[in-house]
């Protein structure tokens, strides 16, 4: 009996191995997100286990199924935040203090576009999608967490008002919560197959521009221009991006708008209606759009903006853009940008604390030069910046340079920022401070959330870099679980033998950093080609 008992426990063993081996082999990720799963082992691998346990149904058993239930919670949730914040702004209108009104106008916007997110993935959830589409799934995901917590930070930042926040913000804390759920059984669910090759500087064969400086091999559906003398179609931008077709779907080509040289006080939005949208200009310092929008005005930090733009498939071209707000009034934003797909190629950026908002979604940003203080350049984009100029300027007294603040908020969110083959050395005024021995530290970043991701690599770094090379937020927070990392840079600045010791700084291989490559990171090769930007997709 004995013998036979062993024989029979190992005939099982025996079959358990051949069926696991049989799983592990031949059965694609895919296809094992489609097995059953217990709600208590799935809920394990998301950031918030307990809460995933005790709202996840037992009948949903692969993950699949469990991610969708979650994406529908997260956009029904979204619903309620949206339609709740809509009867605050109406019916309370007159009584709400003005900064948590603009911090609730904010909120809405971004709920509306949180809205639409999870209603495409949910879409294409339903169908068979390929590896391309589920990085774009993923990015859109990842960007519902950023908006959703730009509204959050928003409270945050002010004195809050209890009439409203206390209801609001425990649906808030909910929807942070579903958010991260759906995404993490997204990213574990849809397997992402690994990507292979590399690509050059590039464009597609398209119907070229009439002037070649636009952008050779460009699609243009029509063109326009904007002079404030009255001799083009329009003389302001504004009315030029109003005039310009609402559009979805697919890139079939460009409406330019083509704005000659000068100075242009205006504050912009592009809609995110206006997809495919072309700005260009006569040239770094000939066409500037201005504003000094800030913090200390009143205004929040998302619409402090001079230039902002949600529509996806933006691209901008030999344009200044500019917040004259100065040091003093900290936050101020020269342009945010939470457009997909978007490319900002031979432009300036000039701010002092929080110039470029690089929000959120996926960005490339070639040849251009980017000045300010304190954390200016800042957001939770997958942001790409090749071949740019980096100019930390002079800093109000007892404030240090931070270059970077990037904002992931979430192990599983696909963002960071890459900064790559660029030049990082002082502005003018700060050069001059330096060399008059009045000496201001500047960094390469600092962890504004707590899964915070900046690369640096192949890229020159002059003797202003502090020698630590990073900088806390705030004692310990974040020093762990943030992803900085340095590969191949060189210049005084870029000696690494006194760098931070923190757990989340790494020296990385080649291997690591073809990781965050346009190829990689942004998968531009599959939508650079069309915008006429010349790009590097791989290291070499």
């Amino acid at each position: 009996m004995v013998t036979n008992n062993n024989m029979n426990t190992s005939t099982t063993l025996y079959l358990y191995i051949l069926v696991s081996l049989f799983i592990i082999l031949f059965l694609s990720p895919s296809s094992l997100a489609s097995l059953p799963s217990s709600p208590n082992t799935t809920c394990q691998i998301t950031p918030y286990p307990s809460f995933c346990t005790t709202t996840l149904p037992s009948n949903y058993l692969s993950i699949h199924d469990q991610c969708n239930f979650f994406l529908q919670q997260s956009l029904s949730i979204t619903n309620t935040i949206f339609q709740l914040i809509s009867s605050y702004l109406k019916n309370h209108f007159t009584i709400i203090p003005y900064p948590t009104l603009l911090v609730l106008e904010d909120c809405l916007n971004l709920a509306e576009l949180n809205t639409g997110f999870l209603s495409n993935v949910i879409q294409a959830i339903e169908t068979t999608i390929s590896n391309n589409q589920v990085y774009d799934l993923q990015t859109l995901l990842s960007a519902v967490l950023t908006n959703h917590q730009t509204c959050l930070d928003g409270f945050h930042d002010l004195n809050p008002y209890p009439k409203i926040t206390t209801s609001l913000l425990n649906h808030l804390s909910d929807g942070i919560k579903l958010y991260s759920t759906s995404l993490a059984l997204f990213t574990r669910g849809w397997y992402i197959n690994a990507i292979g090759g590399k690509g050059s500087d590039s464009t597609m064969n398209n119907r070229k521009l009439v002037e070649t400086n636009y952008g050779d091999n460009v699609t243009v559906t029509k063109k326009v221009i904007v002079n404030p003398n009255g001799s083009g179609h329009f003389i302001t931008i504004n009315d030029a991006v109003n005039a310009a077709p609402n559009k979805t779907g697919t890139n079939n080509g460009y409406y330019v708008i083509y704005v000659v040289a000068g100075i242009y006080n205006e504050y912009v939005f592009i809609a995110k209606n206006k997809e495919n949208l072309m700005i260009v200009g006569d040239g770094i310092n000939r066409t500037v759009i201005t504003g000094s929008r800030s913090v200390l005005d009143g205004w929040t930090t998302f619409q402090s903006a001079t230039f902002a733009v949600i529509g996806k498939g933006f691209v901008a071209m030999n344009i200044t853009f500019r917040n004259t707000a100065g040091p003093n009034k900290h936050q101020a934003v020269a342009v945010r940008n939470g457009a997909d797909m978007s490319v900002f190629y031979n432009c300036s950026f000039e701010g002092y604390q929080d110039t470029l908002y690089a929000h959120s979604l996926r960005q490339f940003y070639k040849k251009c030069d980017i000045y300010g203080t304190v954390d200016f350049i800042f957001g939770n984009a997958a942001a790409i910046f090749q071949d740019c100029n980096m100019y930390p300027r002079l800093p109000m007294q007892n404030q240090f340079n931070a270059i970077t603040a990037q904002g992931r908020t979430d192990p599983n969110q696909n963002t960071g920022f890459s900064i790559w083959n660029c030049c990082i050395v002082a502005a003018s005024e700060l050069g001059d401070a330096i060399n008059n021995y009045n000496y201001i530290k500047t960094y390469l970043g600092r962890p504004w959330k707590e899964y915070s991701r900046t690369i640096y690599m192949k890229s020159f770094m002059d003797g202003l870099i502090d020698p630590k090379g990073w900088m806390e937020w705030s004692g310990e927070f974040a020093l762990r679980t943030l992803y900085y990392s340095e590969y191949g840079n060189w210049g005084k600045g870029s000696n690494t033998s006194n760098r931070v010791t923190w757990e989340g700084y790494h020296l990385i291989d080649e291997k690591d950093a073809d990781e965050f490559t346009v190829y990689k990171f942004i998968q531009g090769h599959n939508w650079l080609p069309v915008t006429g930007v010349p790009f590097r997709a791989g290291l070499h």
